[in-house]
């Protein structure tokens, strides 16, 4: 059995996109720190790569970034960092930093043995459960919702009233679909009870839930009800649970799970529903008909209100509650209001497509590809994809796409558009009213946002010197930093890992290192560098080479940070691989990452047929970089000799 030093969890709502990219994002920060570490995620699908209790017990710490529950129980004795799934996305280090701590959290200290430490527990108090617990309903309700709906709206495809059969539109087929989405749909408010009481007390909140949620259901409470009885259900378990704690488990374990627990937990969660459930029905008609209202008098209002909701976290609580609201007003045979928030949905993703085609060089080459994706990904009503351009540039990338997701939704509820269905994307196009417009309607409000990010990924590229094929260095190790010197590097396969020998003593010596080189500008330093290759015997083409030095600082400046670049050119002039290392007198512009020009040019000049060596050493250098105590003993050299000997130690 492998062991882990980290083990995580993940999981979202959807479980489908956030769930995923926070184990990417744990994954790849586990690889920069050289560490190993599982990733359990609880996708739409189930529970994928589960952890084994002998991983759990061999594990150092623990990464939870979810929005649902995922038994952390299961990790008590061991230093836990609870997030919600988002953090686990945007702040990967943060967290590692915080898990492998000496005063780390230890979850449910003293539950088991491993338990060491003192530190306060994180992430466990009552907020998290509500939010946690609210997130596991959404996650089992929503797969319910799309099913219902969508095979509620192809019903309609025969007319809209197909399913009378007092009307002349009368099909029997489109009746049967009709009626079965019209049960599915019905599942709706007891599945997102029961699946709150169940993050809350287990299997026995479970089936209290579902009773309280079909109380809910037929009361006409709508979905703020399944809310509320969902965490009745389970805190009347809770309590239950507290209360029977005398009776011994060894005898009376049977019992109260398959009597007491259900018997009366139904009863008391039942009885205070029931009471409640008039004052219940009578806010979810106020709502209702406050939003109806809104939408019939004054759609600009609406569609701002509902253009900001859906993209201001992308998928997560906020942009649900926009999205509940739209289901449960469907159920009750309103369409307009989905149409809008359908818009705000799929307008951020296509907005990042169309971003990186209107200004591709302000994007590097990931992003222009997670770009293109995103057209893909809109298109079908799922708006997470949007979330890696929104982290990068919060503050201004996500105000962007609510002025975009506002303009979809207003134009669509000013021209009183109807989408029947919750889900789908362009793919329920048949069942819009309007689809063309609808569409056109989407395609403005992603253009707007498209061109304000473009122009804000522009204006960043300038001011940082970030090109379409560059990285910053800054806080990189091992493979990224290979990416951010040569990308052709990054796709190749690690071939040593040691600091013993790496190589680069066999393609530089003294002749190939000059500490005085005076050069009026970053060209003037690239065309003598190429006359120095030419002397030095490397090469037989001096222009050659120097255009080969242009052709690559056009793709992407091989500028970096702290007065340090890295230009390379591969030629048929050149005879073998070489490195070169040249100090400036005078430092040059040049455009880095942070604006300070460059003094030290360290230059790899690589054979037209090379045989894949020159990635290895460009390897190493990128990791010898990312050392500060590196970097200042080679700014400190005062001999070539000290430079060889720092290379190659």
């Amino acid at each position: 059995m492998a062991k882990y030093d980290l083990i995580g969890a993940t999981g979202c709502a959807t479980g489908i996109a956030h769930t995923y990219m926070a184990q990417e994002a744990l994954e790849q920060e586990a690889k920069k720190r050289g560490l190993t570490i599982k990733v359990e995620t609880h996708g739409q699908t189930g529970v994928d790569d589960p952890l084994t209790q002998e991983e759990i017990d061999n594990a150092k710490a623990v990464i939870v970034a979810s929005d649902i529950d995922v038994d952390a129980d299961r990790f008590a004795g061991l230093p836990v960092i609870m997030v919600p799934v988002a953090a686990g996305i945007k702040d990967p280090g943060k967290l590692f930093d915080e898990a492998l701590a000496k005063d780390a959290p230890i979850y449910k200290e003293g539950t088991k043995a491993k338990a060491a430490g003192g530190a306060k527990q994180s992430g466990t108090g009552l907020g998290h459960l509500v939010y946690t617990s609210l997130m596991n309903g959404v996650s089992h309700m929503l797969p319910v919702v799309v099913a219902g709906g969508v095979l509620t709206a192809i019903s309609f495809f025969w007319g809209i009233y197909s399913a009378d059969p007092k009307s002349v539109q009368f099909n029997a087929f489109a009746a049967m679909l009709n009626t079965i989405g019209g049960y599915t749909m019905n599942l709706m408010v007891p599945v997102l009870c029961a699946y709150i009481a169940e993050a809350i007390a287990k299997r026995s909140g479970l089936i209290v839930g579902f009773a309280v949620g079909m109380i809910a259901l037929n009361g006409g409470t709508g979905f703020l009800g399944g809310i509320v009885g969902g965490y009745v259900a389970g805190a009347v378990v809770i309590l239950l649970q507290h209360l029977l704690k005398p009776l011994p488990d060894k005898e009376f374990r049977g019992l109260k799970a398959i009597f007491l627990y259900p018997v009366l937990g139904v009863f008391i969660a039942g009885m205070i529903m029931w009471v409640i459930t008039k004052p219940m029905a009578g806010i979810n008609t106020g709502m209702m008909s406050f939003l109806k209202g809104m939408q019939n008098s004054d759609p600009i209002v609406l569609g701002l209100i509902v253009g900001i909701m859906c993209a201001s976290d992308f998928g997560g609580p906020i942009n649900k509650a926009a999205y509940l609201t739209g289901t449960a007003l469907l159920a009750q045979g309103n369409a307009f209001f989905m149409a809008g928030v359908s818009a705000a949905c799929i307008a951020p993703p296509i907005a990042t497509g169309i971003a990186v085609l209107l200004n591709p060089k302000a994007y590097n080459k990931d992003d222009r590809s997670a770009g293109y994706v995103n057209f893909l990904l809109g298109s079908t009503h799922i708006t997470e994809g949007a979330i890696p351009f929104a982290a990068k540039n919060p503050l201004l990338n996500i105000p962007s796409f609510m002025i975009g997701s506002a303009v979809a939704a207003i134009l669509t509820y000013m021209s009183k558009i109807q989408v029947p269905a919750p889900h789908g994307g362009f793919i329920i196009l048949p069942l819009v009213n309007h689809p063309i417009l609808w569409v056109v309607y989407i395609l403005i409000g992603s253009a707007v946002s498209g061109i304000l990010l473009a122009i804000i990924a522009g204006h960043s590229a300038k001011k940082h010197g970030v090109s379409q094929n560059s990285v910053s260095l800054a806080g990189l190790t091992g493979d990224d930093a290979v990416a951010a010197i040569a990308p052709e590097a990054a796709a190749q396969p690690e071939t040593s890992n040691t600091d013993v020998d790496n190589g680069l003593g066999d393609i530089i010596d003294t002749d190939n290192i000059v500490l005085d080189m005076t050069a009026t500008d970053r060209n003037d330093a690239l065309k003598q560098l190429a006359q120095l290759v030419v002397k030095n015997g490397i090469a037989t083409d001096a222009d050659a080479v120097y255009q080969k030095y242009l052709k690559r600082e056009d793709e992407g400046s091989t500028g970096m940070e702290q007065g340090i670049a890295i230009p390379h050119a591969q030629d048929a002039s050149i005879k073998r691989s070489a490195m070169m290392v040249v100090r400036l007198q005078q430092p040059v512009e040049w455009k880095t990452f942070d604006n300070q020009p460059v003094d030290t040019m360290i230059s790899f000049l690589i054979p037209e047929h090379d045989n894949g060596d020159h990635l290895h050493y460009l390897s190493n250098t990128a990791k010898l970089l990312t050392h500060q105590s590196f970097i200042k003993q080679l700014k400190a050299a005062h001999t070539p000799m000290q430079i060889l000997t720092l290379f190659k130690e």
